[in-house]
């Protein structure tokens, strides 16, 4: 009897010490996904510098959200650290690699929503932000509204102590280059489709999930190669090119934005997940390759489910990707289809 108790003590010591490590670990359960465009990417398009490249880029951008969701931070930090470092890249579409519009000029969209309040904020047509995203999420935290535009948007920008740069920033000769390529083309072509390595979405995205569950996404861009008019694409429309809902999952998209919008793509994802039941996965591809399929639109999505599950989709030959969690840390990085 003796023995007995003494050996129902020692469990319920041993389960008692045991809790405290639970908790520790539940703390820093975490998840990162990101990508950085779709399109056409193919080996034969990619020389290995430029390969190595694109893949250090994103395991550096995964390992900036690491650390901020590793040392206890939200989910809405690791977006905006995962990308500005691809924003700081002139590999991607979207802050210093940004695109040239008809006019010659780069014009910067971006969008980020907190899925725990589905409170969002965006901003298009800016000229001078260095980092799209942290405007976008000063929209969100600082004003009353949703979307910002042009002007109105970096004027609120200098209130807010947004980091502003001359329009020369953006400059880089790769971009000046597609978009002469585009014009002689086509004076009013979007992208050059039958030239390899042109018809590219180097838009950029990130969603993460956070150790107090919280979901978060972003997405940030520089639109079209010679768009016109003033175009906005699908990435700063909410519901379109990025949402995030606790309840179901965040999303981020890349591709062409008009189908995107139409398609209300990012949304269509997560509702999937909360009125059907679909696992991230499923829903993901049933909204790339059959509803946005359908209509003729192409591109891709990076998604992350409430509980952690991360998928891809995307209808093209590749799209520059990546992911991390708690229990995979190390940068899992892949650019083509297969």
């Amino acid at each position: 009897m003796f023995c007995r108790h003494i050996l129902v003590s020692l469990g319920v010591l041993g389960v008692i010490s045991a809790l405290p490590q639970a908790a520790s670990a539940q703390d820093h359960i975490y998840s990162l996904v990101i990508h950085g465009g779709a399109g056409t990417i193919t080996r034969d398009s990619m020389t290995d510098e430029t390969e190595d490249a694109y893949r250090v880029a994103l395991s550096d951008a995964l390992m900036k959200g690491r650390a901020v969701l590793e040392s206890g931070g939200t989910a809405l930090d690791a977006v905006t650290a995962s990308i500005m470092v691809m924003e700081d890249s002139d590999l991607f579409n979207a802050g210093k690699g940004a695109v040239f519009t008809h006019d010659g000029r780069n014009e910067l969209d971006a969008a980020i929503m907190d899925g725990r309040t589905l409170n969002a904020g965006a901003i298009t047509g800016v000229t001078r932000v260095r980092n799209p995203i942290t405007l976008a999420r000063a929209v969100m935290e600082q004003s009353r509204h949703v979307m910002l535009a042009r002007e109105g948007a970096e004027a609120f920008a200098r209130d807010h102590d947004i980091t502003l740069v001359s329009p020369t920033y953006f400059y880089t000769e790769r971009r000046y280059q597609q978009l002469l390529a585009v014009q002689k083309k086509d004076k009013e072509a979007l992208l050059l489709l039958n030239t390899p390595g042109d018809h590219e979405f180097g838009t950029v995205g990130a969603v993460a999930l956070d150790k107090d569950g919280n979901i978060a996404a972003g997405t940030s861009t520089g639109g079209l190669t010679n768009k016109m008019w003033g175009r906005i694409g699908d990435s700063p429309i909410i519901g379109a090119g990025t949402y995030a809902n606790n309840k179901s999952c965040g999303v981020s998209a890349t591709g062409t934005g008009e189908y995107f919008i139409r398609a209300t793509v990012a949304r269509e994802i997560c509702a999937l997940m909360e009125y059907k039941s679909y696992s991230v996965q499923q829903a993901a591809d049933q909204v790339i390759h059959q509803n946005l399929t359908r209509l003729g639109g192409d591109g891709g999505v990076i998604a992350l489910a409430h509980d952690g599950a991360i998928a891809y989709s995307f209808n093209t030959e590749g799209m520059y990707r990546g992911q991390l969690t708690s229990t995979h840390p190390e940068p899992k990085v892949e650019i083509y289809k297969d």
